[in-house]
Protein backbone atom coordinates (compact mmCIF):
# COMPACT_ATOMS: atom_id res chain seq x y z
CA UNK A 1 0.00 0.00 0.00
CA UNK A 2 2.69 2.44 0.75
CA UNK A 3 4.72 3.97 -2.09
CA UNK A 4 8.69 5.24 -2.25
CA UNK A 5 9.19 8.75 -2.72
CA UNK A 6 12.30 10.67 -3.03
CA UNK A 7 12.93 13.96 -2.05
CA UNK A 8 15.65 16.00 -3.48
CA UNK A 9 17.36 19.25 -1.90
CA UNK A 10 17.97 21.99 -4.68
CA UNK A 11 19.67 25.20 -4.93
CA UNK A 12 17.09 27.86 -6.33
CA UNK A 13 19.04 28.12 -9.53
CA UNK A 14 18.95 28.13 -12.88
CA UNK A 15 19.48 24.85 -14.28
CA UNK A 16 19.41 22.58 -11.39
CA UNK A 17 16.09 20.57 -11.87
CA UNK A 18 17.17 20.10 -15.55
CA UNK A 19 20.66 18.11 -13.92
CA UNK A 20 18.42 16.13 -12.16
CA UNK A 21 16.15 15.48 -14.84
CA UNK A 22 19.03 14.61 -17.22
CA UNK A 23 20.55 12.26 -14.62
CA UNK A 24 17.97 10.36 -14.26
CA UNK A 25 17.19 9.96 -17.81
CA UNK A 26 20.66 9.01 -18.27
CA UNK A 27 20.10 5.84 -15.76
CA UNK A 28 16.84 5.09 -17.68
CA UNK A 29 14.70 6.21 -14.51
CA UNK A 30 11.24 7.48 -15.31
CA UNK A 31 9.52 9.74 -13.49
CA UNK A 32 5.85 8.81 -12.70
CA UNK A 33 5.25 11.68 -10.64
CA UNK A 34 6.68 15.05 -9.36
CA UNK A 35 6.02 17.94 -7.09
CA UNK A 36 8.42 20.74 -6.73
CA UNK A 37 7.80 22.99 -3.79
CA UNK A 38 10.54 26.47 -3.75
CA UNK A 39 11.57 28.91 -1.22
CA UNK A 40 13.55 32.02 -2.01
CA UNK A 41 17.31 29.99 -1.37
CA UNK A 42 16.21 26.33 -2.37
CA UNK A 43 13.31 23.81 -3.50
CA UNK A 44 12.42 20.31 -2.85
CA UNK A 45 11.37 18.11 -5.40
CA UNK A 46 9.77 15.06 -4.11
CA UNK A 47 9.19 12.56 -6.94
CA UNK A 48 8.12 9.02 -7.75
CA UNK A 49 10.25 7.05 -10.02
CA UNK A 50 10.24 3.45 -11.72
CA UNK A 51 13.33 2.68 -9.84
CA UNK A 52 13.90 4.35 -6.53
CA UNK A 53 16.69 2.60 -4.88
CA UNK A 54 18.69 3.44 -8.38
CA UNK A 55 17.54 7.17 -8.33
CA UNK A 56 18.57 7.67 -4.40
CA UNK A 57 22.09 6.34 -5.11
CA UNK A 58 22.72 7.67 -8.50
CA UNK A 59 21.46 11.41 -7.27
CA UNK A 60 23.54 11.45 -4.13
CA UNK A 61 26.51 9.75 -6.00
CA UNK A 62 26.08 13.21 -7.93
CA UNK A 63 26.20 15.69 -4.79
CA UNK A 64 22.62 15.58 -4.22
CA UNK A 65 20.90 15.56 -0.94
CA UNK A 66 18.24 13.01 -1.12
CA UNK A 67 15.51 11.43 1.44
CA UNK A 68 13.16 8.75 0.88
CA UNK A 69 9.64 8.68 2.49
CA UNK A 70 6.46 6.76 2.25
CA UNK A 71 3.83 8.09 0.87
CA UNK A 72 0.59 7.08 -0.56
CA UNK A 73 -1.51 7.05 -3.97
CA UNK A 74 -4.63 6.95 -4.05
CA UNK A 75 -7.59 6.91 -6.65
CA UNK A 76 -9.97 9.90 -6.09
CA UNK A 77 -13.13 10.29 -8.65
CA UNK A 78 -12.09 13.10 -11.49
CA UNK A 79 -15.37 15.09 -10.31
CA UNK A 80 -16.68 17.66 -8.57
CA UNK A 81 -16.31 16.75 -5.12
CA UNK A 82 -14.03 13.87 -5.71
CA UNK A 83 -11.00 15.24 -3.26
CA UNK A 84 -13.83 16.23 -0.74
CA UNK A 85 -15.18 13.20 0.01
CA UNK A 86 -11.16 12.17 0.48
CA UNK A 87 -10.45 14.81 2.50
CA UNK A 88 -13.81 14.36 4.82
CA UNK A 89 -12.99 10.53 5.59
CA UNK A 90 -9.36 12.12 6.70
CA UNK A 91 -10.73 14.54 8.83
CA UNK A 92 -13.56 12.63 10.29
CA UNK A 93 -11.12 10.54 11.61
CA UNK A 94 -8.42 13.38 12.39
CA UNK A 95 -6.05 12.76 9.81
CA UNK A 96 -3.49 15.44 8.74
CA UNK A 97 -2.45 15.45 5.66
CA UNK A 98 1.07 17.08 5.42
CA UNK A 99 0.90 17.44 1.56
CA UNK A 100 -0.50 16.33 -1.42
CA UNK A 101 0.04 16.36 -5.75
CA UNK A 102 -1.80 14.96 -8.04
CA UNK A 103 -1.99 13.87 -11.14
CA UNK A 104 -4.94 12.76 -13.86
CA UNK A 105 -4.20 10.16 -16.88
CA UNK A 106 -7.21 10.49 -18.92
CA UNK A 107 -9.97 13.44 -17.94
CA UNK A 108 -12.98 11.62 -16.43
CA UNK A 109 -11.72 9.01 -15.26
CA UNK A 110 -10.07 8.98 -11.88
CA UNK A 111 -7.21 10.91 -10.52
CA UNK A 112 -4.34 9.66 -8.47
CA UNK A 113 -3.60 11.83 -5.54
CA UNK A 114 0.06 11.12 -3.87
CA UNK A 115 -0.30 12.21 0.46
CA UNK A 116 2.33 12.11 2.84
CA UNK A 117 0.05 11.66 6.06
CA UNK A 118 2.07 12.38 9.93
CA UNK A 119 0.09 9.15 10.65
CA UNK A 120 0.50 6.88 7.23
CA UNK A 121 -1.26 3.73 8.74
CA UNK A 122 -4.03 5.32 10.29
CA UNK A 123 -4.64 7.03 7.11
CA UNK A 124 -4.66 3.86 5.41
CA UNK A 125 -7.67 2.22 7.22
CA UNK A 126 -9.87 5.63 7.41
CA UNK A 127 -9.44 5.02 3.94
CA UNK A 128 -9.91 1.17 3.26
CA UNK A 129 -12.60 1.07 5.82
CA UNK A 130 -14.06 3.94 3.47
CA UNK A 131 -13.70 2.10 0.21
CA UNK A 132 -11.17 3.97 -1.09
CA UNK A 133 -9.28 2.26 -3.67
CA UNK A 134 -5.09 2.50 -2.47
CA UNK A 135 -2.91 1.85 -5.06
CA UNK A 136 0.19 -0.55 -4.97
CA UNK A 137 3.81 0.89 -5.36
CA UNK A 138 4.32 -1.54 -8.73
CA UNK A 139 1.39 -0.39 -10.15
CA UNK A 140 2.25 3.70 -9.57
CA UNK A 141 5.66 2.71 -10.66
CA UNK A 142 4.28 1.02 -14.01
CA UNK A 143 1.90 3.95 -15.04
Amino acid sequence: MKVEQISIFLENKSGRLAEVAGILAEADINIRALSLADTSDFGILRLIVNDTEKAKNILKEKGFTVGKTEVIAVEVPDRPGGLAGILKVLGDRGINVEYMYAFVQSSGENAIIIFRFDEIDKAIDALQSAGVRILKGEELYKI
